[in-house]
């Protein structure tokens, strides 16, 4: 009899510990789209990021490699249409900006020649319009617009910027700059403590006024205010197998993608809403070849479709959400 009462605590138990765990997985939400691209061959270099411009139906794909096209630009539906070359040196990060009545294009360069260490704004077809930052000098923390590998951007509609810098440089730090150009705030030094950075890697915006940002080397994701640069909250305990390489939020804003470069895999996180950040909780995981390396993702805000950046398998995937 006493058995018996054992038996069932300890399942009640184990059932509590599924619900409550941070690794609960639900059923699969997304499936590869094996006919994006039409032509995979128009990948010739090592693909690092991906921008997906949801208004006009394109994705811009930022790659490596000598006497390749640094930026290649594809339709949604997975046809090349044209690349481009011009003052691109090694792209690392890359986000479309659109207003009313413009789109342009975005890139972190993180290469140590004469185009690197910048941050800079093309249009669509490749036309350099703005660049911040000293082209091909590394920069010191103490001078916002001098940057050192910066790693990756996002641009609020308003035309607000925040920049994560840099990718393995002496910055490790987070800033806001207004759309001309003039500091707002900046966060981060190198370290672990709160608000410090070990290779902050990927910035996003939720729809709640808060920053999120992949603080890779720290096995963590960081958390700001976006007014004020005050610090919210951090998430470690879904990260313990692999830092966050890249973070991007679904067209809903209900949950996180998170790239996981040396496990390759894509988690899919739960976004908490206004009120305290608590801790993770991983709802899915999209596991990829291995050696696939997953370096930095978007997500189609009208389709809801996530374009993942492989460095390892040199290629860009679309996965497309089941429900």
């Amino acid at each position: 009899f006493d058995y018996y009462w054992i038996f069932i605590l300890y399942f009640q138990v184990l059932k509590a510990y599924d619900y409550f765990s941070p690794w609960r997985e639900q059923q699969q939400m997304y499936k590869l789209d094996i006919g994006w691209p039409k032509t995979p061959e128009d990948f010739t270099g090592q693909t690092f990021c991906v921008a997906v411009d949801s208004l006009h139906g394109l994705v811009y794909v930022g790659q490596r490699g000598d006497n390749v096209p640094k930026v290649l630009v594809f339709s949604e539906e997975g046809y090349f249409l044209y690349s481009w070359n011009n003052t691109v040196e090694m792209p690392h990060g890359i986000f479309v900006w659109n207003t009313a009545t413009d789109s342009s294009v975005w890139i972190t360069d993180v290469g140590t020649g004469k185009y690197g260490h910048t941050v800079k704004q093309y249009s669509p077809l490749g036309k350099l319009m703005q660049v911040l930052g000293t082209p091909g000098n590394a920069g010191s923390s103490l001078i916002p617009l001098q940057f050192d590998q910066p790693a990756e951007i996002f641009v609020e509609e308003n035309g607000d910027i925040y920049v994560v810098d840099g990718d393995g440089g002496m910055n490790n730090r987070l800033i806001k700059l207004s759309n001309d150009y003039k500091e707002i705030w900046l966060t981060g030094i190198n370290g672990t403590g709160i608000g410090q950075f070990k290779i902050p890697h990927s910035v996003t915006l939720d729809a709640f006024g808060r920053v999120w940002v992949a603080d890779r080397d720290n096995k963590r994701i960081q958390v700001f205010d976006k007014v004020t640069g005050e610090w919210l909250g951090s998430w470690s305990s879904c990260f313990s197998e692999d830092g966050p390489y890249s973070v991007r939020f679904t067209a809903d804003y209900k949950y996180l993608i998170v790239a996981q470069l040396n496990i390759n895999r894509l988690a899919i996180l739960v976004a908490p809403p206004v009120g305290a950040i608590g801790d993770c909780v991983m709802v899915h995981t999209v596991q990829l070849a291995d050696e696939t390396k997953p370096h930095l993702v978007d997500v189609d805000m009208k389709s809801g479709a996530i374009y993942v950046a492989e460095i390892g398998a040199q290629q860009v995937q679309k996965f497309v959400p089941l429900r």
